[in-house]
């Protein structure tokens, strides 16, 4: 993939300080294209569908935001809490505003907390959805395939 004026602006707009203070990026220095790239070759290889993963994420928040910021167990398969920040948060791609809700699941391994923990935005949906952005390496709401496959049980 080459970085088209749409990827060189996003990508300006990802660096801390632009939206939000430590940006998308965390400590990856690779162009915004190879992030992509590297992960699409990530869900290929765990033979993980971009909307089957979309498609759980959204199920497992929506269904956290039932618990009003307590936790709330979902399917006997995860424990899933919801808190939203006041205001909002422009997507990189400045192709909408997005809720500041976040969403931390964590699996259940024979009723049990596992410990093993996704967390996830509502704008991390739509980055993953629309643009197969992940966010990189060392971001805070970085969603790694592999550990999205483990945790919502892909």
């Amino acid at each position: 993939m080459k970085m088209s004026p749409e990827f060189v602006k996003a990508e300006q707009n990802m660096q801390p300080g632009v939206i939000t203070a430590d940006g998308f990026l965390g400590d990856d220095t690779r162009p915004l294209v190879d992030i992509i790239d590297h992960d699409e070759e990530s869900m290929v290889k765990l033979g993980l569908e971009f909307e089957t993963l979309v498609s759980k994420m959204h199920y497992l928040l929506e269904e956290g935001q039932k618990g009003l910021g307590e936790p709330v167990t979902v399917d006997g398969q995860w424990i899933v809490r919801t808190d939203e920040a006041r205001g909002h948060l422009p997507s990189p791609f400045e192709d909408g505003i997005f809720r500041k809700v976040n969403a931390e699941v964590e699996s259940l391994e024979n009723g049990k907390p596992s410990g093993k923990k996704l967390l996830f935005t509502d704008l991390s949906l739509h980055l993953i959805n629309k643009y197969h952005f992940f966010e990189g390496k060392g971001s805070a709401f970085r969603v790694d395939p592999a550990q999205a496959k483990e945790v919502l049980h892909l």
